[in-house]
């Protein structure tokens, strides 16, 4: 296989290793535990290219700044 070159590679690539990693056993929570791992290091790198600017980063993620708020703090991004 080639090198993933995109973040949909990546992703793609990533998945089949855990189902690999499992050997056949059946996951639980998948969909949370993707968000979760996906999330956290896009805020962090939003709002680091937004220089911290929540009403700027909000629009960027097409989320209500209200939102971003509450994602922030859920993933103790800013107290």
């Amino acid at each position: 296989m080639s090198s993933p070159n995109n973040l949909h590679d990546c992703v793609r690539a990533s998945l089949e290793a855990y189902f690999q990693d499992l050997d056949g056993t059946d996951p639980a929570g998948l969909h949370d535990m993707l968000v979760k791992a996906v999330e956290k290091p896009l805020l962090e790198v939003v709002m680091q290219q937004s220089q911290n600017n929540q009403s700027r980063a909000a629009q960027w993620l097409g989320l209500n700044r209200n939102t971003l708020r509450k994602k922030l703090l859920e993933h103790k991004l800013i107290d």
